[in-house]
């Protein structure tokens, strides 16, 4: 593979990720001043301005993640890994429409356990293509774990 190539191919996952993430944040943004500030959330809720660059960073990683990936192999030899990591993208973004876009944090605690263990099976496969892509996947677990719980307390404060 041509290092051209290489470069447009990680750009276009990079892209991609950042663009499921702009697609999350048309659900999400109008609602930060709006719902999300009326409903009761815990005392450990992390405030507003942190979500943006933890996410931005998170999408970014994913995208190389990603790329590492297709790097070794290309779609063709990367259809599990690939297939499972456009699963979770799609569930992620999914999240942010039930969560903001339709005010429903139970289902929404609902979809994040579906998209935890997408990303989990997505990570275990990377990990088996490649440890770095495998490695750049685990913050994105451990934040949608937190996520998973902050989601339930809000559900739970909020019934």
């Amino acid at each position: 593979m041509t290092k051209r190539k290489q470069w447009i191919g990680l750009t276009l996952f990079v892209i991609v990720c950042l663009g499921a993430g702009g697609l999350g944040a048309i659900a999400t943004t109008p609602e930060i001043d709006g719902w999300y500030k009326t409903i009761t959330k815990p005392s450990w809720n992390p405030p507003d301005y942190v979500f943006g660059p933890v996410w931005s960073t998170l999408f970014f990683m994913m995208g190389i993640a990603a790329w590492l990936v297709w790097e070794q192999v290309g779609f063709r030899g990367a259809k599990l890994p690939l297939g499972l990591f456009g699963v979770q993208l799609v569930l992620n973004v999914g999240w942010s429409w039930i969560f903001f876009g339709l005010h429903q944090p139970g289902w929404a605690f609902v979809e994040i356990i579906i998209l935890w263990l997408a990303i989990l099976a997505t990570t275990v496969e990377f990990f088996r293509r490649s440890r770095v892509a495998g490695s750049f996947m685990v913050p994105y677990l451990a934040w949608v774990s937190f996520a998973g719980v902050l989601n339930f307390a809000i559900w739970q404060l909020n019934r």
